[in-house]
């Protein structure tokens, strides 16, 4: 079993009490958070997502022990390397979730997380089936040529996104003190909401010291409520739709651009709002806009 499959298929049955519980104690106070067809299409991209990444994984494996054989150090399993890797990962991931802003090609997978106009527990499990094309993995392989053991890596990657699971939520703050050094609810509904006051802020994973680092960091104003979703007149809870949205829009750039610098632009540029609804499968999901 893959180390990065085998975490998150251990933690599940965690986040699915958590999702019931705050389900229940949603509908029990009359807040509706959650809509289950969005909460059913969560489910369904989040299986889409596992099954691409475990076939993508075995096809990459081969290229990661390929690449470790160049690798500038040997280092071995202790405490101290163990934590290095959490904080470099970490880094990396930071660098991935901010590019995956500002690069179309690497946005056209990570938009569909942000798709949904909801906030709660399922929406973390709202993850795209792309992600091996865009090439998130290329974002691991310094720590493989730094001479960190394959799986490791693989497996703290896991670890970093199961905690995250746990900031999808409109319940909690910023947790106090702790909210200086660690990614919260509080910050992660800032990174999901679409107001311009938040938008392209908080990319933390795990430790929001980056976003302090580097100028990224945004609080959660009391007096400007968060809306959850994509500046593009976009709600769909069709797991196809929501899937290939945004590859259907670079296709259709990159086949209507003229020129060799336009093309690459349409793959490569900054993301393309639109805030139009001219795609009928737009319309069928959950009600709200921006």
């Amino acid at each position: 079993m893959i180390p990065v499959e085998l975490i998150l298929i251990l933690a599940s049955p965690v986040f699915f009490i958590f999702i019931a519980y705050e389900w229940y104690q949603s509908e029990r106070m009359q807040q509706q958070i959650y809509q289950w067809r969005d909460s059913l299409a969560n489910l369904v991209l989040a299986a889409m997502h596992q099954a691409g990444d475990a076939v993508s994984l075995l096809l990459l494996l081969p290229f990661f022990y390929w690449l470790s054989s160049y690798a500038i150090f040997d280092l071995p399993f202790n405490t101290l390397n163990l934590f290095i890797l959490f904080v470099l990962q970490d880094f990396l991931y930071y660098w991935f979730h901010r590019a995956s802003h500002r690069i179309r090609w690497l946005w056209a997978s990570h938009v569909v997380h942000h798709s949904s106009r909801l906030m709660n527990f399922s929406t973390a499990f709202r993850q795209s089936l792309t992600y091996p094309i865009s090439g998130m993995w290329l974002f691991w392989t310094p720590l493989v040529l730094l001479g960190f053991d394959v799986k490791l890596v693989l497996a703290v990657v896991a670890i970093n996104l199961a905690f995250q699971f746990f900031v999808h939520t409109r319940w909690g703050k910023h947790w106090g003190p702790l909210g200086l050094i660690f990614n919260t609810p509080s910050w992660h509904r800032v990174h999901h909401a679409c107001n311009p006051v938040y938008i392209d802020k908080n990319f933390a994973g795990v430790l929001v010291i980056w976003d302090r680092l580097f100028g990224s960091f945004e609080p959660e104003h009391a007096d400007i409520p968060c809306e959850y979703g994509i500046t593009d007149n976009f709600e769909s809870v069709n797991p196809w739709t929501i899937t290939f949205y945004e590859w259907r829009r670079i296709w259709a750039d990159f086949c209507q651009n003229r020129g060799v610098m336009a093309k690459l632009r349409a793959l490569f540029g900054a993301p393309k709002p639109r805030l139009d609804n001219s795609n009928p499968d737009d319309a069928a999901g959950q009600s709200g806009g921006v």
